[in-house]
């Protein structure tokens, strides 16, 4: 037996041997993977030049802003007083046109487009008698200014409509995304060689594929009513959250046994159900033999066969609970030990729960760096203009090179009705079109490795505060001032190079997910199922991969923050550490899980059941201050409540998460380190050490040592 022990031990490393010295986290290091670290600055100087790139060649403003027939963006420059864009014809859009490709193609149609002031409000239509009229009588005299710039007052209406400078009809017109939509509701004039019915549909489908204006307004009007009641119940979230966090070194052990209670007593109900069922279509005689084989999986309920499996099933699982119960008793009881000590741990420094508002700030910098980015690469180019007319076979359009480059700023003279200089698009030549693609990937690896690397700042820092607690002999005297600080900058000053390793690892199995995502995604037409079943095993096995390294990497962060060493020995000692003591890890992980999963219900249920019960007015007499306010949709707040409650609650839970995980590693270091003599004591609570059956024959104080 000892022989097998000792080749246990070997094959998943030696024991922490004492060191008189150490006493919490290493003070005195030195500078780790630092060959990972200058790459990782190399690589952000390139993720910065990318985004001077974009900005030098990219233009937003094709997104932001509508353009005219001329490519002018409305609402700058000389059209800075005309910000909304009007379709002479917004029917060449719609009656023969696929909505989505004209979203697509940024809302762009076949017609003149001209940048006004504000939209029409009143229909019209040019009647025949004013055809022989000047520009000037029917339009400029009745305040009618949506002809293109520069048409001169003395040209004839009927000229004008031929090659469409001005328009031949007006629509009310209300602005959304930039441009006049007509309403739907609009009394609509009679147009030739149009219906009614065509111009209504026509109306109706294009503000609908517009996501309805008047939805968007009202949903705006909600958050405007309800927002202060929206911040008073994400306030309760984050009071229940704290609560519940400090209050489990009190609750922890009822609670974890309730837990465990309750889900011995819903398989125990299955079972009985799973008999009851199985006892009643037994005595019907329903077998599988007479149903057969069939597609339709509700027919299998009705079968005797299928419950009795249930039955078997379930009670293997509550067999195999029970005896988990019966002789894991004891690491059970030291899971909810480290419980109590980690909510006793985040009660003495009350300023790492809310850690995650930096974490959250460096996301949204990296997020937002990478969105910039992305916007301006995608309208880098230099904007083409090319002739167009409405009817190319009209006489006078024969020797016209349609589609042909032209100048917007020269006057086209030509005998061709409607012959235009209009905007076609952006040049992909030059060096940041040419390397588009390359960029956009560079910005994609940029965007997953400072995320990353954001994510294991926080998990190293939050690690070195909470191992600075669990070394301190006497708490709260021994712990340092200002734990958190000092983690934070001891981190960045010398272990930046190990969270960019990790950060990499881990950011390069996420590309993959991604790439193998986008494959499925482009394959999924084909319909071949070997190629479907290949790669969701690749997936899976991917998706696995992943949870690991996070697994490990979140280990060794803990090992980083407490030894100083690189990211490789550190992830290593870890693994060995967590497989000489693999069964403490599933029965604390398990029973951590539990626990947070129980806040995280407690909190987001409650925060949820109360403001559905505020917003719908279910809750009577509560004065004039506090009247739920009167709301178009009144799930809407819910929902932003019920979500905003989650996201509180995880990122509490989190916190709490990685000081579990911090104490059960130090808790582990702490038993192979010391055995409780004079010379070498327990650093663990007393809790600990009585479901241990240890104790502490002295302290660190009667025999000094050094860091």
């Amino acid at each position: 037996m000892g022989g097998k022990q000792d080749q246990d031990e070997e094959a998943y490393g030696k024991p922490a041997k004492y060191d008189p010295s150490f006493r919490g986290p290493i003070r005195n290091r030195s500078c780790t993977d630092i060959i990972c670290c200058v790459l990782f600055f190399v690589f952000i100087l390139g993720y910065i030049a990318v985004g001077i790139l974009a900005w030098v060649y990219g233009d937003p403003k094709q997104v932001l802003y509508p353009r005219n027939s001329t490519g002018a963006y409305c609402g700058v420059g000389e059209n800075k007083e005309k910000p909304y864009l009007l379709y002479f014809n917004i029917f060449s859009c719609v009656l023969n046109t696929n909505i989505i490709a004209i979203a697509q193609n940024g809302l762009t149609c076949p017609t003149s487009q001209v940048c006004v002031s504000s939209c029409p409000k009143a229909p019209w239509t040019v009647e025949p008698k004013q055809f022989s009229q000047t520009v000037e009588q029917v339009f400029y005299a009745a305040d009618r200014k949506f002809c293109l710039p520069g048409v001169p007052g003395n040209m004839q209406v009927l000229q004008s409509l031929q090659q469409e400078l001005c328009p031949s009809f007006l629509l009310p017109s209300t602005p959304a995304l930039g441009r006049c939509f007509p309403w739907t509701n609009s009394t609509v004039p009679e147009l030739p060689g149009i219906s009614n019915t065509s111009i209504s549909q026509s109306i109706s489908g294009l503000l609908d594929s517009l996501n309805a204006r008047d939805i968007s307004v009202k949903i705006f009007e909600d958050f405007a009513q309800s927002w202060y009641w929206i911040l008073v119940a994400l306030g309760v979230a984050l009071v229940l959250s704290l609560l519940f966090i400090l209050l489990l070194r009190l609750v922890a052990g009822p609670l974890v046994f309730v837990l465990i209670i309750g889900v011995l007593s819903v398989l125990a109900y299955g079972i009985y159900h799973c008999w009851e069922e199985y006892r009643v279509l037994r005595d019907k005689g329903a077998s599988i033999s007479q149903l057969g084989f069939t597609t339709n999986l509700s027919a299998y309920r009705n079968v005797q066969e299928t419950w009795l499996a249930a039955l078997i099933i379930l009670a293997v699982l509550e067999g195999v609970l029970l005896l988990m119960l019966i002789f894991l008793r004891q690491r059970i009881c030291i899971a909810i030990a480290l419980l109590k000590e980690a909510s006793r741990a985040v009660g003495y420094m009350m300023s790492t729960m809310f850690y995650p508002l930096v974490t959250f700030a460096f996301l949204l910098v990296c997020i937002a760096y990478w969105a910039i980015i992305a916007l301006f690469l995608a309208t880098s180019g230099q904007p083409q203009y090319v002739f167009w007319a409405p009817n190319s076979s009209l006489p006078g359009c024969e020797k016209v090179p349609m589609n042909t480059s032209c100048d917007p700023t020269e006057q086209v003279n030509s005998s061709c009705p409607g012959l235009m200089c209009v905007f076609q698009g952006y040049q992909s030549t030059g060096l940041a079109q040419r390397s588009l693609f390359n960029l956009q990937i560079y910005a994609v690896l940029g965007l997953f490795w400072t995320i990353n690397w954001v994510l294991a700042l926080g998990q190293c820092v939050l690690a070195g505060a909470f191992a600075s607690f669990y070394w301190a002999f006497h708490k709260p005297r021994d712990i340092p001032t200002f734990p958190l600080g000092s983690a934070f900058l001891r981190t960045l000053r010398y272990h930046t190079g190990s969270l960019a390793f990790g950060a990499l690892i881990l950011t390069l199995v996420q590309i993959a997910r991604v790439i193998l995502e986008y494959i499925d995604h482009k394959l999924r037409g084909a319909q071949n199922p070997l190629t479907r079943c290949i790669l969701c095993c690749f997936k899976c096995c991917l998706w696995c991969l992943e949870k690991f390294i996070k697994f490990l990497n979140r280990n060794a962060y803990i090992m980083i923050a407490i030894y100083g060493k690189n990211f490789c020995v550190s992830a290593k000692n870890a693994f060995m550490l967590l497989m000489r003591n693999i069964v403490r890890v599933v029965v604390l992980d398990k029973v951590t899980d539990l626990l947070l999963f129980f806040g995280k219900l407690l909190v987001v249920g409650g925060v949820g059941v109360l403001s559905f019960f505020f917003f719908t007015g279910r809750i009577p007499r509560l004065g004039k201050n506090f009247e739920n306010p009167q709301l178009n949709y009144y799930w809407l707040p819910i929902m932003v409540c019920i979500l905003g409650a989650y996201l509180i609650a995880s990122g509490f839970f989190s916190v709490f998460g990685m000081c579990v995980d911090t104490l059960f590693l130090c808790f582990l270091e702490d038993l192979e380190r010391n055995d409780g003599s004079a010379d070498r004591p327990y650093y663990m609570s007393k809790s600990l050490l009585k479901i241990l059956g240890k104790k502490n024959k002295g302290t660190p104080g009667d025999k000094k040592r050094k860091k």
